[in-house]
């Protein structure tokens, strides 16, 4: 048969019968003879043997193809690389130290900075290194650590190095072990108090979701233009306070002017504490501007800054036209509330005489501008989403932000008003108010368009302000709280989890637990850290932390690095606030880019509800540049030199915990070696100022 076959294979005119041969043993055997084939059949199968050579002709390119984009992305990769490099040497290299800027700028504020965390974290880096540089000795003497068991596999004879390190490691079991497993204990019970706290402010804010709850006026406003009675239509005064914010505000003041409001019930002070001859010239012509379009707006400026903010609100309000008004909105230089904010603020103190405050949250038309906006994004939405919502719906308090709010004035007078003796004056206010028994309410709703530091010298100020403010608050308001006559379960959550758990304690346990204590058990095994605490825990919290901001899911990672990274910041601002310490009273205003401009604000109005900005009656466009405005820009035109910030205590930290990690190589600790090193790699990033924009 096998000649047959080849011959009938060929395609000879000749056809045989082809059968089938079935055979399970040489002893039982079939034969099945098959139908035979057509001419048809024989052009098929031609035409499958050139299909099979087709597809392989193709499958070779399309394998070739693939090649070649593999090799273009590596090449891209590798430029990619090179361009990162470049960049990070020439920043480095433009790089100045922050005691470097500190000296140069204020002698006198660098003299008063404590320094003393900054000497410990060189003095405990320097250890570690030496105790890296024995324990590896010791492992190739045979020196075999596993956690927790420790493994001799010592050759004779019994040497000098032996005896130093058996004796090292009777210290380590007998004196250095205990007190750091102890200390170790107390901040994980610290971390799950918080963390369980952070779990029910969530089911908290899945609750206020699931049933939909949100505050509802009594009385809606129906008709502002016609005055019709019945409507609710107080006096309003709105505060804008400012120092050296030229870069926003044109837009804040544009933005309130336009404020859908009657005219003759509302009055906008400009308060301006700035010490720039220039910058107060275009204020002031700004504000000229606004008036003579007919918005009734008038410039307040400050000689002497005294009291900061508060000091710059407190004034404004002790002139004498305050008393014909009924409530003050507040809102910073780089605010810009749409024309129905008070529309939709106002009318929630309509028979309601217990409200103190109608706080509105913040958004942010920066927030994807780099990757340190994103990641303080994320925060500020969990702190309005959940914290604030929370707070507000079951508590009916919570801390003024400082901006985008509204008082009633009774409330403000009868807390005793602004005072000076914080750098976190909103909070102040906030803790007096509801001691004397006003309540608050949080509009999840309602949203005033800002701007988020873009740099990180200018949100490290920032978070050291807001950290170390309220310990200073919290040692002066305590005694207050414990004689005030709100209820007991108030003074506990006042006490207990506003300032103690969320603003002393969190701080604490973050910067001890994960950079100091955690280093340290891998040079003093016996003390250990479970692996739940390391990474399970922190990346559930962090998960819960990222639910508010869903689409900012893909950095949960360098988020919970990020945080524990700022851990030293809040930590220093803590400390100094509690104690008292010189920078504790520091007052830097934040840095602005000015990128929040109308048309953002126009686009942020059509997106929501496809309404446009409108100019109020009267009111002005924007009027061509001043003789100021040109000498402002002629300067600013002039290339500004940008430079990066050497942070030393965040670069001592990132080696400390690069040395900790190559420590845990020698224990094969997995996830506690992964995480020091992301760990160590985030805190050198931020030491050399790679995150966020360069400072000018």
């Amino acid at each position: 048969m096998a000649p047959k076959f080849e011959w009938w294979a060929k395609g000879n005119n000749r056809k045989g019968t082809p059968v089938v041969v079935k055979m399970e043993n040489p002893n039982n055997w079939s034969m099945l003879e098959l139908e035979s084939p057509s001419e048809q059949d024989f052009l098929v199968e031609g035409r499958r043997e050139k299909s099979r050579n087709k597809n392989a002709r193709q499958l070779t390119w399309v394998l070739l193809l693939k090649a070649h984009r593999a090799a273009g992305c590596l090449t891209s990769l590798g430029s990619a690389l090179i361009a990162l490099g470049t960049a990070v040497r020439r920043r480095i290299a433009a790089g100045r130290t922050d005691t470097e800027i500190s000296s140069s700028s204020s002698p006198a504020i660098a003299e008063s900075k404590p320094r003393f965390l900054y000497s410990c974290l060189k003095v405990f880096l320097l250890l570690s290194l030496m105790l890296l540089a024995f324990e590896t000795a010791a492992y190739f003497k045979g020196w075999h650590f596993e956690t927790p068991k420790l493994s001799l596999q010592l050759q004779l004879p019994y040497g000098f190095f032996d005896w130093v390190y058996t004796h090292w490691v009777l210290l380590r079991v007998g004196y250095l072990a205990p007190p750091l497993q102890f200390l170790a204990n107390a901040c994980i019970v610290l971390f799950l108090i918080q963390s369980l706290d952070r779990l029910i402010l969530c089911l908290g804010c899945f609750w206020i979701r699931f049933n939909k709850i949100k505050p509802v006026p009594k009385t809606a406003i129906s008709d502002l233009e016609t005055g019709e009675s019945g409507c609710f239509l107080p006096m309003v005064l709105v505060q804008i306070p400012m120092c050296n914010e030229k870069e926003v505000y044109q837009q804040s003041i544009a933005a309130v002017c336009n404020l859908d409001w009657p005219k003759t019930k509302i009055l906008i002070q400009v308060l301006d504490d700035s010490d720039d001859p220039i910058t107060q010239s275009l204020i002031k012509e700004e504000v000229h501007k606004w008036q003579k379009g007919g918005a009734r707006i008038v410039y307040r400026h400050r000689v002497n800054r005294e009291g900061y903010k508060a000091g710059n609100l407190k004034s404004a309000m002790n002139c004498s036209y305050v008393k014909d008004y009924e409530f003050v909105a507040i809102f910073d230089a780089d605010f810009q509330p749409l024309p129905d904010f008070l529309k939709k603020t106002i009318p929630h103190f309509k028979d309601n005489e217990e409200l103190g405050l109608v706080q509105a949250r913040w958004s942010f038309v920066n927030k994807e501008e780099n990757l340190l906006t994103r990641l303080q994004n994320i925060n500020l939405a969990f702190h309005f989403e959940v914290e604030q919502q929370v707070n507000s719906v079951f508590l009916n308090f919570f801390g003024f932000n400082g901006t985008a709010g509204v008082w009633r004035i009774k409330a403000l007078e009868d807390s005793g008003g602004w005072l000076e003796r914080t750098t976190v004056e909103d909070m102040d206010i906030a803790v007096r108010a509801h001691l004397h028994g006003w309540k608050f309410i949080f509009l999840n709703d309602v949203e005033c368009i800002c701007e988020l530091p873009e740099s990180y010298e200018a949100y490290r100020k920032q978070q050291h302000r807001w950290h170390s403010g309220p310990m200073q608050l919290f040692r002066l308001c305590l005694p207050a709280v414990i004689k005030s006559k709100i209820s007991i379960g108030k003074k506990f959550n006042l006490i207990f989890l506003f300032f103690l758990l969320r603003k002393l304690i969190l701080p604490f346990y973050s910067f001890t637990l994960f950079c100091i204590i955690l280093p340290m058990t891998m040079f003093v095994p016996e003390a250990e850290l479970p692996a739940w605490v390391v990474c399970y825990i922190p990346a559930t919290m962090s998960f819960l932390n990222i639910l508010p901001a869903p689409k900012s899911f893909p950095f949960i990672v360098p988020y919970l690095l990020f945080e524990n990274t700022m851990s030293i910041t809040k930590f220093n601002a803590m400390v100094s606030g509690l104690f008292q310490l010189g920078s504790a009273y520091e007052w830097v205003v934040t840095k602005k880019s000015g990128r929040s401009s109308e048309g953002d604000l126009a686009a942020l109005v059509e997106n929501e509800g496809g309404k446009k900005m409108k100019h109020q009656r009267g009111a002005s466009a924007p009027a061509p540049e001043t003789e100021a405005e040109k000498k402002a820009q002629k300067k600013n035109n002039k290339k500004k030199k940008k430079h990066n910030r050497i942070y030393m205590k965040e670069l001592s930290l990132a080696f400390l915990l690069l040395t900790a990690a190559t420590r845990s190589l020698l224990s094969a600790q997995g996830i506690h070696f992964y995480f020091l090193l992301f760990q160590g790699i985030s805190f050198l990033l931020v030491g050399l100022d790679l995150i966020g924009e360069q400072v000018e």
